[in-house]
């Protein structure tokens, strides 16, 4: 791996970060491209990594950004020195980096091991909402399977309540709420119940178990202190487990009907990073149950996922009976901000 291919990951991902909220994220990305690193494991190990490093590819960055956060968040002094809320300079924060590259080899290449995972509950703003717009639209119970569920963080997305302007949706006694900037028609009123839920991944995560909810903490960013909030309540009122494996086979056998249910169906960026023909065969599989569904089995397939736009992610909405497509409009990655065409 070449140093000019190390700093173009690393200023890749600095960009990124700026762009989505986190200034703290985007200058430390760019000390990595930009400064000399210490001799020792972890450098050899970046220098020397086999394949694409950067967040296209392998994201090495958020590897490294991962392993450094849940050394601070478990109170590593050093890092606790230069971290936010401390208002550090570029020399302290970098001189606390290369010494924890140093000091913390063992805790970070174990980091370095494994792709960044994360679970935003700010993405459940959606879910909200798509759940209000199903139950009146059909005014039947839900079940729900949720594809690409991490730690299952969103399965509990009709837990949460969300603040629009002066109007809440949602849960009445929220375990959290979300307040997205929304610009579009609110959502239908009517209020979701579900019935049952289930949720897979490659790799769950428990957030009960203390290694997975640091997890699930150290990839969101030190300067966001409101997503680390949102996420440790949302770790606090987790209760649904999530099951491991490829998605598109653990769904396949819940494509059956169940009379008086709406089948939700849902990802929230993740479907992007399934295998094409995993990809084509959901996408078939999902087709051919809607293809029987009725007005008593209704069935929905929710998407928030990356189409190429230039803006956030797109929203979509594919029902049947009837298969309609409704494009319920775009929004941040992240959740801080939805632009709903839906009326």
């Amino acid at each position: 791996m070449t140093p000019a291919a190390i700093q173009e990951a690393f200023l890749y991902q600095s960009k990124a970060c700026i762009s989505l909220g986190s200034p703290f994220m985007g200058r430390l990305m760019a000390l990595c491209a930009a400064m000399d690193w210490p001799a020792g494991v972890v450098t050899d190990r970046i220098f020397a990594w086999q394949g694409d490093i950067s967040p296209r590819g392998q994201s090495v960055p958020l590897r490294l950004a991962g392993a450094l956060h849940a050394l601070h968040l478990q109170g590593h002094a050093g890092l606790g020195a230069a971290y936010p809320p401390q208002d550090a300079s570029d020399a302290a924060l970098w001189g606390a980096v290369r010494s924890a590259l140093v000091s913390e080899a063992a805790h970070i290449n174990t980091w370095l091991d494994g792709a960044p995972q994360t679970n935003e509950v700010r993405r459940a703003a959606t879910l909200i909402a798509v759940g209000q717009l199903l139950a009146e639209r059909f005014g039947l119970p839900l079940r729900t399977s949720e594809l690409g569920a991490s730690g299952g963080l969103n399965l509990h997305w009709d837990a949460y309540a969300l603040a629009i302007r002066d109007q809440k949706f949602g849960a009445d006694a929220p375990a959290l709420t979300l307040s997205p900037d929304w610009d579009g028609p609110l959502p239908p009123a009517a209020k979701p119940h579900v019935t049952s839920r289930g949720g897979v991944d490659i790799n769950p995560l428990d957030p009960h178990c203390p290694a997975d909810a640091l997890r699930l903490q150290a990839y969101l960013w030190a300067d966001q202190p409101e997503r680390l909030e949102l996420t440790r309540a949302a770790i606090g009122a987790a209760q649904t487990p999530v099951d491991e494996g490829d998605a598109i086979d653990w769904l396949a056998p819940r494509l059956a009907h169940v009379p008086g249910q709406t089948h939700l169906i849902y990802s929230t960026v993740a479907w992007q990073y399934f295998p094409a023909e995993k990809q084509a065969l959901g996408t078939d599989l999902i087709a051919a149950a809607g293809a029987t569904a009725t007005k008593n089995t209704p069935l929905a397939w929710f998407s928030m996922e990356n189409d190429g736009g230039t803006k956030g992610a797109a929203l979509t909405l594919r029902l049947w009976p009837g298969d309609v497509t409704l494009h319920l409009g775009r929004a941040d990655f992240h959740g801080r901000w939805v632009e709903w065409t839906a009326s």
